[in-house]
């Protein structure tokens, strides 16, 4: 009897431990009070990336709240947007109860509103506040680049004007004076210091996942140039979510010789076509992702123009897709680049089933859809296609 009241007992006390005892979360709620966003908005948490990903979480704002509930399989770092605006606050979604408050700001960007968060504030979120303190290395970066552009306002507005009329003997003035030069003096120092600011931040973190995380919140864009930060990362971090992001940008396995997935485009009079349609006919395509503000992507338009000029009549086609948010702002190019060829507003997720990271982005293809060239411009699509189409052996 003795026995089993002791049994008993120690049964009883263990139910009692292990209810004080503090049960692994099984999700996320994340309650926000933040003054500024109008009700009837819809809020959304974004994956950070370099790829066009969609919302992982979507809700409408009611009295100024809002809530985001879900399970969190590994920490995610995420953006807080508001649907169709700019502006973003950083979050690690994590499991467990995360508050989010205060107020923001807004201002409207030729057509656009634009939110500032930087008056918002989170708890209960230990990661957000290790990412939000790794992050916040931009700050004195930022203030060093608005202090150049202060500084150096004239000459470069100068320079900018001469560039802008075109006039090249103006520009090489420009260039000789001993402000310009001081300009880039400035501009080669604050480059390299940001380089070794963030080189320091991914290598202090290169054991864990913060590392590739790091690289990808920092970088608008990664280029093989970053290879050697991505070999020095633990295997744990390679293997990370990050780390294989980061492999795909720096060190990606070739696509040629593989098929590009077929997509349906609309054209601006509401009519589908496939990549299938386009390709009828033509011995090879040149599928080029682009912006109107995308500065690379607009000087290498002559370029385009010359090689289709060339090669049209011998069976090349291009291809252009924009990614604009904004279809004025596409139209708008349009109209002052006079392309010829079939051109699309990416509303139909092109960008994302190829896995643009950025642009210009550039996939050469035969009239089977098979890759034979990536991401060549200038000379190098010149010269592929001299090649292709027998002019060089």
């Amino acid at each position: 009897m003795k026995l089993m009241y002791l049994l008993a007992t120690s049964a009883v006390v263990l139910v009692m431990m292990a209810s004080c005892v503090r049960q692994p979360a099984t999700g996320y709620t994340l309650t926000a009070a933040i003054d500024g966003i109008p009700d009837g908005t819809h809020v959304q948490l974004f994956p950070v990336s370099h790829s066009h990903e969609k919302p992982v979480a979507d809700t409408t704002v009611v009295d100024g709240k809002f809530i985001f509930k879900g399970v969190a399989d590994e920490p995610l770092a995420v953006r807080l947007m508001v649907k169709d605006a700019y502006g973003f606050m950083p979050l690690m979604l994590e499991n467990g109860s995360i508050s989010v408050e205060g107020k923001v700001t807004s201002e409207n960007l030729n057509g656009t509103v634009n939110y500032n968060f930087s008056q918002v504030s989170v708890t209960g979120s230990p990661l957000t506040d290790r990412y939000v303190k790794l992050l916040s290395a931009r700050e004195a970066l930022d203030s060093i680049y608005v202090a150049n552009n202060e500084k150096f306002k004239d000459i470069r507005a100068a320079y900018g004007e001469a560039r802008g009329a075109k006039d090249k003997n103006l520009m090489d003035s420009v260039v000789a004076t001993e402000a310009y030069k001081a300009s880039a003096v400035a501009d080669s120092l604050f480059f390299a210091t940001v380089e070794a600011t963030y080189h320091k931040i991914v290598m202090d973190n290169k054991d864990s996942y913060w590392g590739p995380l790091m690289m990808i919140s920092l970088f608008a864009y990664l280029t093989e140039e970053q290879k050697p930060w991505y070999d020095a990362l633990s295997e744990e971090a390679k293997h990370s979510r990050y780390g294989e992001m980061v492999k795909e940008s720096v060190a990606p396995d070739s696509k040629v010789g593989s098929k590009v997935p077929v997509f349906t485009a609309k054209s601006q009079d509401g009519k589908s076509v496939t990549l299938t349609d386009l390709c009828q006919g033509k011995k090879y395509i040149l599928i080029d992702f682009w912006a109107s503000w995308c500065n690379p992507c607009r000087k290498e338009i002559p370029n385009l123009k010359k090689l289709y000029t060339q090669y049209a009549d011998k069976g090349f086609q291009i291809v252009s897709i924009s990614i604009d948010k904004k279809e004025a702002e596409w139209t708008k190019a349009l109209k002052e680049e006079q392309l010829q060829w079939p051109n699309y507003l990416d509303t139909e997720g092109i960008a994302d089933i190829y896995k643009v990271k950025f642009v210009p982005t550039m996939y050469l293809i035969d009239a089977q859809g098979v890759m034979v060239g990536e991401n060549l411009r200038g000379e190098a699509l010149a010269n592929k296609l001299a090649e292709l189409f027998g002019e060089i052996e």
